[in-house]
Order: structure tokens, then C-alpha cells, then sequence
């Protein structure tokens, strides 16, 4: 199992910008398809981004599409989350994944996770 650790949240004014970053613990990094995900109070953890290992093809949740970008330095093992033009409704607890698995939204393809980093966004 892939030990993550998630940074980079905090509170914002809706407009603004955060970049969330996942430090990932093992060495074939590569191979894994990060993923992040979202959860609000009293809601289900939403799919939010996901990026290939090897190919880094990369898809979003329509809600996030042409406002966030995952990205990922394999040399670093970290992926990253640029969030921009955010919304009250971003506001969430926003996790990190792994798995040795294609682009997927559905969370228990992913094996790994987590603590969640908090995102608030004011409006």
C-alpha cells in the first residue's frame, strides 16, 4: 500500500486559487494513476480528477473541467491539484489516491489514500 500525505489547502475567497500537492511514499510511483476526490458535509466522496502513471492522460469531473489541472512529477512522487476560478460550492475535503488501475471515478478501484487536506472557499 502507498503511503500519501496531502498539503496545500486552506481558506480562499471564491476567484481565487489553491494548489494541492500529494507526496506519495513508493517507488514505483510511476506506474500508479493518482486521483483526486472530494467530500462536503453530509455528501458522498465526489470523483474530482485522475491522471495515467505511464501515459498521463488525464480526466475530470465535469463540474472541475477548464478550472483544475492534475498534474504530476514522477521524479518527485507527487501529483498536484492547481485549483483556479474556485467556487463556494469546491468547498470539501479533498483526498488523495493510488491505484494500479485506468482512469476511474469509481473510488474503490483506487487502494490507497489519504488523510484529506480542507478546502473552503468563501464567497
Amino acid at each position: 500500500q502507498v503511503q500519501l500525505v496531502e498539503s496545500g489547502g486552506g481558506l480562499v475567497q471564491a476567484g481565487g486559487s489553491l494548489r494541492l500537492s500529494c507526496a506519495a511514499s513508493v517507488s514505483t510511483f510511476s506506474r500508479y494513476t493518482m486521483a483526486w476526490f472530494r467530500q462536503a458535509p453530509g455528501k458522498e466522496r465526489d470523483f474530482v480528477a485522475a491522471i495515467f502513471g505511464p501515459g498521463r492522460a488525464t480526466y475530470y469531473a465535469d463540474s472541475v473541467k477548464g478550472r483544475f489541472t492534475i498534474s504530476r512529477d514522477n521524479a518527485k512522487n507527487t501529483v498536484f491539484l492547481q485549483m483556479n476560478s474556485l467556487k463556494p460550492e469546491d468547498t470539501a475535503v479533498y483526498y488523495c489516491a493510488a491505484g494500479l488501475t485506468w482512469l476511474t471515478v469509481r473510488p474503490n478501484e483506487y487502494d490507497s489514500w489519504g488523510q484529506g487536506t480542507q478546502v473552503t472557499v468563501s464567497s
